[in-house]
């Protein structure tokens, strides 16, 4: 019997994520939901349709895991789309963010995204194509202080992803980047979250044009998708 395919999504326990696993449902597809949270992923089972949604916890901070995840995922369905989503940051300068810090913010933005990619591309190769659906950041566009190593991660990713992309083509493989403002996910802090929230795009609307680009006819891919709160950048 063929194996179902679906989308797997990581740091799907929060956010843009968690907001991309209710969409993706919402139009049919199976999702594999990854973060290390498992009993916020167990909720999103409840929420959602628990016969479409799969939850396989997973810290991305760690090849192994990332490995082994996959394994688990492929052992049972295909993957015909992958969405790094998986982030984290630190409000700080540059002499502020420790070096502990800075490890954490790129082995987890950057390293935790060519974990997973690297783990889905032989697969894809083999199903006969596929897409990798990236969400970065407006930090990639537009310099913001007191972000200086999640600029690093998100822009080092950006640049891994322009050149994966021009590798990939002749195997049917869409390499997509979302680069969204300020949206209300809980990688703000709750008093910033308060008061600006209103200003800030909802993961919602963010995960709703990641299936949009997903759904996209297969000889047209968008590549790169800037998109800002309407009064503009916090």
């Amino acid at each position: 019997m063929d194996k179902k395919a679906g989308i797997w999504i990581t740091g799907a326990s929060s956010g843009i994520g968690k907001a991309a696993v209710k969409e993706f449902i919402a139009i049919g597809c199976n999702v594999f939901a990854s973060a290390r949270r498992v009993p916020e992923l167990e909720r999103l089972v409840d929420e959602n349709n628990g016969s479409q949604t799969k939850i396989f916890p997973c810290n991305v901070a760690s090849q192994k895991n990332v490995e082994q995840t996959f394994k688990k995922i492929i052992s049972e369905f295909e993957v015909n789309c992958l969405i790094n989503n998986a982030g984290i940051t630190s409000f700080k300068t540059v002499e502020e963010n420790s070096i502990k810090e800075t490890d954490d913010i790129i082995t987890t933005n950057l390293l935790g995204s060519i974990y997973t990619i690297k783990s889905v591309l032989p697969h894809m190769k083999k199903i006969g194509g596929g897409t990798i659906i990236n969400v970065l950041s407006v930090v990639t566009e537009k310099t913001f202080l007191n972000s200086a190593v999640y600029t690093a991660s998100k822009m080092g990713l950006l640049g891994y992803t322009k050149v994966l992309r021009e590798e990939v083509r002749d195997y049917n493989i869409r390499v997509i980047n979302i680069i969204p403002g300020a949206t209300e996910t809980p990688i703000w802090t709750n008093e910033m979250r308060k008061e600006k929230g209103e200003r800030m795009m909802k993961p919602s609307s963010v995960a709703r044009l990641i299936v949009s680009a997903f759904l996209q006819a297969d000889n047209l891919v968008t590549e790169e998708i800037i998109v800002r709160p309407v009064q503009g950048d916090i």
